[in-house]
């Protein structure tokens, strides 16, 4: 992989996470909502099935 890729790569990790513990704080914020630690992984898991197809080609 080239070094824009690996760049691409983290930055897309760091917005995972950062989208993850937003909604995870959402749900803590309001607890009727969802649990906060299902929410955070819920969210890592959708973006990183959404990006993960992207980045590998």
């Amino acid at each position: 992989m080239t070094t824009i890729a690996l760049l691409v790569l983290v930055l897309l990790v760091l917005v995972i996470a950062l989208v993850s513990g937003g909604l995870a704080y959402l749900a803590y914020r309001h607890p009727a909502a969802r649990e906060p630690l299902v929410v955070g992984l819920a969210a890592a898991a959708a973006l990183g099935a959404l990006v993960t197809p992207i980045v590998m080609r």
